[in-house]
């Protein structure tokens, strides 16, 4: 199939891309490329038209990534060929790759939180004053004013980006591959962590680049994305091409197959009763305004979803029953005794855990080895004589987990940075669960994770809650909130609006409630 796909893939002429007598943009073929232990790309093709957004679609794992990396030169190619305007090229490095156009936003943030969006923005390329000697810091905010205008986003070019929410540093991030007037740009998940208005803000700044005659690639996992804002669809699985389809007319069905390699089972809703038993209570928490008198409670085996649109509060809660965020006043009972939880440790010593939205940040180290993550919150357990660590102990249990949660790596000893998203949030799962958590807080665990992988960590939960964990999950998916939950809380301003039924909720019922401000309400 690989083959005929390949043969077809440059001879169509899908609807809305430019006509074939244009030259390509960038044309890979036969791109290979290994690591240690793992064959991430075998005979790869990919081509990019002007004024065309492509999109580049596959599980994680799938060589995506991989593949845009050489394409912008961070990683070598171990074989094939890369054209750019009909031209071979090596790209040996990022730089010969901006050189010629070429730019990314990274699905990670790499921003630098105490310089502000503009120094962000031109980091190396500041304009200069007084024979050089000097950044025209002025020239500096009028250039990134300019983009985020283009852009339509209200960001101050003074701010600096460690006071920003995750979803304006992405907007900078967008704003510095913008700024190199890339003729090819690849986006990786660009809306990850933006709400819709800032979503269709990048469409537009996406439809005015099409226009100009830049080509876009768009790696995504969100199919009404797909549908939306792309021309062609180019689908990997396990480091192979496997076919290019017109977006417009292919039955995301059939991409979702493609990617996966099997039908996925229909979505549906939580099953299973909760136990009446009680495990957490929150009564009329306060922080300022972020928090304003949210009360509720969680059971033993039970999914309790956190539905809301972006800031209204619900990362905050988790963070303050995490004891990571003070709170200015409000109880937190655990097994029906208040607690006081001031800081992380507090928390997990009352058996709550807390998968950040932010995982390569707050949740693993990802220099560091699957075991190591695994076990690293349980390294007291596996101390000899409180001076000497049990490696075999902590390799026999870091291998049991991962088979358990059916983590795909070569081995426990493979860095944790090298493994998919899907995978990555396993370790986190597994470190928590090996800790003997049993209030689970899980803040957007699907986030940057492809279809396939959701399938996987939503089957994770669900066998979780069964075995009689308490689990929070909050996601701004609404068919994720609803394909979890026993019970959904929305939160609007800060404030619980209303609570719902998991089994009969809609997403109009969630989004009423979650734009029922307190003046509405």
């Amino acid at each position: 199939m690989a083959k005929e796909a390949d043969d077809r893939a440059g001879e169509e002429n899908v609807t809305g891309a430019q006509p074939e007598a244009l030259p390509t943009l960038v044309d890979m073929r036969g791109i290979e490329k290994s690591f240690p232990g793992v064959r991430a790309l075998q005979n790869v093709r990919f081509d990019l038209r002007p004024g065309e957004v492509h999109a580049l679609m596959g599980e994680n794992g799938a060589g995506k990534s991989t593949l845009m990396k050489i394409l912008t030169g961070v990683y070598q190619p171990d074989g094939g060929e890369i054209r750019v305007d009909g031209r071979p090229v090596t790209l040996r490095d990022p730089q010969a790759a901006q050189a010629l156009g070429i730019s990314i936003i990274h699905q990670e943030l790499y921003l630098m939180n105490h310089l502000t969006a503009a120094q962000n923005i031109f980091i190396g390329r500041e304009p200069r004053k007084g024979f050089g000697i000097f950044v025209d810091e002025a020239k500096l905010r009028r250039d990134a004013a300019a983009i985020f205008r283009r852009m339509r986003v209200g960001i101050d070019p003074a701010a600096e980006v460690g006071h920003m929410t995750v979803a304006r540093q992405q907007l900078v991030e967008i704003a510095k591959a913008l700024s190199y007037d890339a003729r090819v740009l690849v986006m990786d998940e660009p809306t990850s962590a933006l709400n819709e208005t800032e979503v269709e803000h990048l469409f537009t700044v996406i439809d005015d680049l099409k226009a100009n005659g830049a080509g876009i690639v768009y790696i995504t996992h969100k199919m009404d994305e797909v549908k939306r804002i792309a021309d062609r669809v180019t689908v990997m699985r396990d480091g192979q091409y496997i076919d290019t389809l017109p977006a417009a007319t292919t039955p995301m069905a059939t991409i979702i197959q493609m990617m996966v390699g099997r039908e996925l089972a229909d979505q549906h809703r939580a099953t299973g009763r909760r136990a009446e038993e009680e495990v957490l209570r929150v009564t009329r928490l306060n922080r300022g305004d972020a928090i304003r008198d949210v009360s509720f409670a969680l059971h033993k085996g039970e999914i309790l979803g956190f539905a809301g649109l972006m800031g209204a509060g619900r990362t905050e809660v988790a963070r303050a029953i995490f004891g990571a965020d003070p709170i200015d006043s409000g109880e937190i009972r655990v097994h029906g005794r208040p607690r006081r939880i001031a800081s992380p440790a507090d928390a997990v010593a009352n058996g709550i855990a807390y998968l950040s939205e932010d995982r390569k940040h707050f949740g693993l180290v990802t220099g560091m080895s699957v075991r190591d993550n695994v076990t690293m919150a349980s390294w007291g357990r596996f101390m000899s004589g409180g001076l000497f660590m049990r490696d075999g102990a902590l390799g026999d249990v870091a291998k049991d987990y991962v088979r358990r949660l059916k983590v795909k790596t070569p081995h426990v000893h493979q860095e944790t940075r090298l493994l998919s998203g899907g995978n990555q949030q396993k370790v986190v799962i597994a470190k928590w669960l090996l800790r003997d958590c049993d209030i689970l807080i899980f803040d957007e665990p699907t986030r940057g994770i492809d279809v396939g992988a959701k399938a996987e960590i939503y089957r994770l939960l669900e066998d979780l809650a069964a075995q009689g964990k308490a689990i929070i999950v909050i996601s701004s998916e609404l068919p994720e909130v609803l394909r979890l939950s026993h019970r959904i809380a929305v939160m609007c301003e800060g404030r619980i609006t209303g609570e719902l039924d998991g089994r009969t909720a809609t997403q109009e019922d969630i989004m009423t409630l979650a734009t029922q401000r307190a003046e509405a309400a």
